[in-house]
């Protein structure tokens, strides 16, 4: 069963005859119901309870699917801030664990330009199971639409996942994904962070 969060808005959408993903007003009437709720709406372990789309372990097959899970970061008391519910495309992988585009750490207008961008690498218009982005750091690192990239890089490590699970986020709720307020950023504010990535791709 899908996460409930994306239930509730994709039938929203449904009723009032909106297919996700497929033009630019249908992005943004996701991405604005996403952003009009507060962390007091969205349950993070609840959302993780989405027996049907969670993953013991990703491979380089799940290179350009979104994944949702909980982290917690080696050397964090030596990090200025860090997340511990990344939203991550993954993009590499490399011993010990794989290297990720983390969304949370852009402001709402970048990682709206950042994933309209994305949706460009797509390999195929149903996104549906079969629809991935094509993704590769040297690819990302080349074209200049896709700059606020280097803003949310990260690299994670196997041992450093909690519970090592992660949710597979289906793509017709990437726009709703994008845009909800998962994000836990601890020893800093939202507003600090979004502030030194915005800073990194000026």
């Amino acid at each position: 069963m899908t996460a409930y969060i994306f239930q509730k808005i994709a039938k929203k959408g449904k009723a009032e005859g909106i297919t996700p993903n497929k033009t630019t007003s249908a992005r943004n009437w996701y991405r604005n119901q996403a952003s009009a709720l507060t962390s007091r709406n969205v349950n993070k372990n609840r959302i993780m309870n989405d027996k049907e789309n969670v993953r013991n372990q990703i491979t380089i097959k799940d290179i350009g699917n979104m994944y949702l899970f909980f982290y917690d970061p080696k050397g964090k008391d030596t990090l200025p801030y860090y997340d511990i519910f990344p939203m991550v495309f993954p993009i590499g992988f490399q011993e010990g664990g794989f290297l990720g585009i983390n969304l949370h750490y852009l402001p709402h207008y970048l990682r709206a330009q950042l994933m309209d961008a994305l949706y460009t690498t797509a390999n195929n218009d149903k996104y549906d199971d079969t629809t991935k982005l094509k993704l590769s750091y040297d690819m990302l690192n080349g074209a200049s639409k896709f700059g606020a990239f280097k803003a949310c890089v990260k690299r994670y490590l196997w041992d450093h996942v909690q519970g090592s699970k992660f949710l597979y986020v289906e793509p017709s709720n990437w726009d709703t994904a994008l845009m909800l307020p998962l994000e836990r950023f601890q020893k800093a504010p939202n507003f600090k962070v979004f502030g030194d990535s915005m800073a990194k791709v000026r």
